[in-house]
């Protein structure tokens, strides 16, 4: 990093103790530097060293009482990182690893990869240290109304939209939706994940999957190739996952190995989707239950080692940084050519370089991941008309948006000399349209 190491040291200094937010935004840094170059005038209007920092940073207590009457406090956020092209748009995480870096890293993300989708809707974060994991529906509904009694405040259809994200489903939804109507008295889209019933978008359950797929079948063929006929790992087993893996078979690949934070599956005729809805969608089992169905299964404990299966292309779509140095090796050594990003941040630094190093066909989360937030800001559009599209509308709209993302990240990369990083394209891509909009915005802003 040259001119901007300045800034990145800052970063460091006011955000100390904080490596996720370090490591996201050291990546975009780096490769914004000849934008910088290029623009001098924003280096001076102080646009690189504003984008870094949220506008706002909103912590509170959320206390709520269990079903045996005792008392629990939890801590709520809200990142509110950057307004320049809309209002702020990123998910609520419910788990007990939700912290102030891994909230700053995702909003800082979201901010290029909401730009990216070519709407108007600026980048956020939030969530609580919750966790809904074996909490009774009435526990996880006072915990629900607890969280958006103080949340409310600082929402709003034109000022900050959130959705759901890893523990805040449907469910959860539901319970904040309910407690913000009746704390404003007003029916707003202020929230996205919504039930079909009451203002929710079909699509998107499947579209985080759906649409990473869409850019990576985008990015295949610009190299000459599709997902027919090849084999495919897949992380994770929740939305993301089960529906990258439903478009994946759709589009003629097959899917080998699927898993969840204890363990995984590898079931080389392929994984039937059926068994995998039904547990994880239906019954909320852990994924070796898959094992007892289809006996051709195999289940190994611990996650790592799912990159050790033979495939063509790996769907990263659990968490952050589960692809490390040493698993990116062992998908080049195993022949694996293309590599997409379902979840935020899932490889290291290390790994990425390993891709880009070895021609690997590379979708990053903030390009690859994109398509949930852009269905979110579809069914935002779709209540403000008041108004629904069907399920092949929205599709397509999606389909669209994730086939625009793909070329405007690739031709930013040529344009700025890093011809197919589309690490690189991604990120001056998403960073021009913010850039320019603060910059019209004056200093102060």
């Amino acid at each position: 990093m040259g001119s901007l190491q300045k800034i990145m040291d800052q970063v460091v200094k006011r955000n100390p103790g904080e490596p996720e937010f370090h490591q996201a935004v050291a990546e975009v840094l780096e490769s914004l530097e000849v934008v910088a170059e290029k623009h001098p005038e924003w280096v001076k209007a102080g646009v690189f060293d504003r984008i870094v920092e949220p506008e706002r940073q909103i912590i509170f207590r959320v206390p709520w009482v269990d079903d045996n009457g005792n008392v629990h406090v939890n801590r709520g956020f809200r990142i509110q990182f950057n307004s320049a092209i809309g209002p702020y748009k990123g998910g609520l995480r419910l788990h007990p690893s939700v912290n102030a870096s891994i909230l700053k890293f995702l909003g800082f993300e979201q901010i290029f990869k909401n730009s990216l989708t070519g709407l108007p809707i600026g980048g956020g974060k939030g969530g609580s240290d919750f966790d809904p994991k074996g909490k009774s529906d009435n526990e996880v509904m006072r915990f629900c109304q607890s969280f958006m009694t103080e949340l409310s405040k600082h929402i709003g259809a034109d000022t900050d939209v959130p959705a759901g994200d890893i523990g805040t489903g449907a469910r959860e939804i539901g319970y904040m939706y309910g407690q913000y109507k009746r704390l404003r008295n007003e029916y707003t889209g202020v929230l996205t994940g919504k039930g079909l019933t009451w203002g929710g978008s079909l699509v998107r359950t499947e579209a985080t999957g759906y649409g990473l797929c869409y850019f990576m079948d985008e990015a295949l063929k610009a190299k000459g190739k599709s997902f027919k006929g090849t084999t495919v790992v897949v992380s994770g087993s929740g939305n993301v996952a089960i529906y990258a893996t439903e478009k994946v078979h759709q589009l003629g690949g097959k899917v080998v190995a699927l898993s969840d934070s204890n363990g995984y599956i590898y079931d080389p005729e392929g994984i039937k989707l059926d068994t995998v809805k039904q547990l994880k969608e239906v019954e909320r089992k852990r994924i070796s239950e898959y094992v007892n169905i289809h006996k051709n299964a195999i289940y190994t404990e611990g996650c790592s080692g799912i990159w050790s299966i033979k495939c063509d292309i790996a769907l990263p779509c659990a968490t952050q940084n589960e692809i490390d140095g040493k698993s990116a090796e062992l998908l080049v050594k195993n022949g694996c050519y293309a590599v997409g990003e379902g979840a935020n941040m899932p490889s290291t630094p290390e790994a990425v370089h390993i891709y880009l190093n070895n021609k690997i066909i590379y979708g990053p989360a903030k390009a690859a991941n994109a398509g949930g937030v852009a269905t979110s800001a579809l069914e935002m559009s779709q209540n403000s008309m008041r108004y629904s599209w069907t399920f092949e509308e929205v599709d397509a709209k999606l389909k669209d948006i994730m086939v625009n993302i793909y070329r405007n990240a690739s031709a930013a990369a040529k344009e700025y000399g890093m011809e197919d990083n589309l690490v690189a394209g991604a990120n001056i891509a998403g960073f021009l349209k913010v850039a320019t909009a603060m910059y019209a915005h004056g200093i102060a802003y």
